[in-house]
This record gives structure tokens, C-alpha cells and sequence, in this order.
């Protein structure tokens, strides 16, 4: 059975309704309206408060004037300026076509050119790059050719490199290096000089003495140890045993 206090609730809950709504309302209209002062073609910022001019137009005092875009030009992606189509380049506020020479080609930004592969730039056209014998065309730097391996850029030619005897061409293919067991000496390769009791070390162009000698001036010497000393790690020096501290030539128990 609906007794009075039910039927107070139920009368009240529209009522209840209607208040929420009529406080919401007001709010979202106010958030939607137009800004105060706001000139025509604006609208309200996005976040915050204040204006912005609408896409075609820019900022100017507090009005919105529309931007002028030239012939061969289109808005830019702020909206409120031009920038020129490919194939065209800014001047004095207009777009003027790029002029794109003889054996050329427009340019990434499509406002300049480059030349084509095997042509240099001469002012404002393009002239081909004279390859010498025994070269190849390169991407456009330096001067667009490289010598072919065995080969050496000299005077704008390319000269044979020439090989002393135990010597061959390094890795580049320009120049030489001497064998192994031969170390350069102006342009020749001479013989390592190997003393007694020594080895052609990795770099292959210098030697070093085996373990348990030292070298002295060219030559390797045996290594006299002292009383409590071994052979070090490199095999060239000595090292005193654990529990004895080297003093001058001499390995001694430290004091204290």
C-alpha cells in the first residue's frame, strides 16, 4: 500500500531533477557561447580563455584580417600564412617559378634545383663533369670523380700508383703499404731487422724480444733475476714473489 511518505518521496524526485539540470545548463551554455569581444571570424581558444582567428585568417590589432595568399601559393599549416607550391620560390611577396636549367631537376624542398648525376653546377646551369682516364663518376661532392683502385688523383688526372718491391696496395686502393717483416722508409719498404732472441710483434713492422729478455738499444738481453723474483706477466720484466716488495734491482720482506 502507498502510504504519504512514498508518495512525498515520488513527488519530489522530479522536482530534485530539474534543479540539477537547470545548474548544468547554464554552464554548458556559457562554455559554448561566443567570447566576449571576439571580432568576426575568430573563435574561442580551445583551452583557456580568449580568441583565435579562424583558418584563412591572422591576427591584426584585435580584428582578424584575412590573409592575401598570391597567385601559385597556398595557406601554410598554421593557417594564418602562405607558403609557394613546388616549382616555385618566394619574391617580393609573390611566387616566381623556379627556373630549372638544362640537365637539372627541382630539389627535395622543391624551391631550388641540383644537377643531374654527371653534371656540376657553373652559376645558374649545369655543365658535365670531365672524368679523366682510369676514374669514375661519385655522388655530387668534391670534384664528382674518384680514381680507380691502383690509381691516384694528381693534377686533375689520375696517375698509377707506384708499388715499391715488397709493398702492395692498401685498402682504399690510392696508396701502399709495406709487407710484413718490411717497415716504409721514404718511398721504399726495407727489412725489419730482427735481433737474436726476438720475434716480428702484430704490427709487422717492428720486433720484440721474447720472454725472459729485455731489449737494450737493438738488441735483446737475458734478464737477471734476483733472489725471491719471477718473470712478469709481459715476459720482459720481473716481478717480486708474494710477501717481497721490489727495491731498485732487489726484492726485500717489507718492514713493520
Amino acid at each position: 500500500m502507498e502510504t504519504s511518505t512514498t508518495r512525498g518521496r515520488r513527488f519530489w524526485w522530479p522536482i530534485l531533477i530539474l534543479i540539477m539540470l537547470l545548474s548544468i545548463t547554464p554552464g554548458v551554455a556559457a562554455t559554448e557561447a561566443e567570447p566576449v569581444n571576439a571580432p568576426e571570424n575568430s573563435h574561442a581558444k580551445r583551452y583557456g580563455a580568449g580568441w583565435d582567428c579562424d583558418r584563412g585568417f591572422k591576427k591584426t590589432d584585435q580584428s582578424c584580417v584575412q590573409v592575401q595568399v598570391p597567385t601559385n601559393a597556398m595557406l601554410d599549416t598554421t593557417g594564418s600564412g602562405w607558403d609557394c607550391n613546388r616549382g616555385y620560390r618566394e619574391a617580393d611577396r609573390a611566387c616566381s617559378l623556379v627556373a630549372v636549367p638544362a640537365n637539372a631537376y627541382l630539389n627535395s624542398r622543391g624551391r631550388g634545383w641540383d644537377c643531374d648525376r654527371g653534371y656540376e653546377k657553373s652559376g645558374q646551369s649545369c655543365v658535365a663533369i670531365e672524368v679523366p682516364a682510369h676514374a669514375y663518376l661519385v655522388d655530387s661532392y668534391g670534384r664528382g670523380w674518384e680514381c680507380d683502385r691502383g690509381y691516384q688523383a694528381v693534377n686533375g688526372a689520375c696517375a698509377v700508383v707506384e708499388l715499391p718491391p715488397n709493398a702492395y696496395l692498401n685498402s682504399r686502393g690510392k696508396s701502399w703499404e709495406c709487407d710484413r717483416g718490411y717497415r716504409k722508409a721514404r718511398e721504399s719498404c726495407e727489412a725489419v731487422e730482427i735481433p737474436t732472441n726476438a720475434f716480428l710483434d702484430t704490427s709487422g713492422d717492428r720486433w720484440k724480444c721474447e720472454r725472459g729478455f729485455r731489449a737494450t738499444g737493438g738488441s735483446c738481453a737475458a734478464m737477471t733475476l734476483p733472489s725471491n723474483a719471477h718473470i712478469g706477466h709481459s715476459g720482459n720484466d720481473w716481478a717480486c714473489d708474494p710477501g717481497y716488495r721490489r727495491r731498485g734491482e732487489s726484492c726485500a720482506i717489507p718492514e713493520g
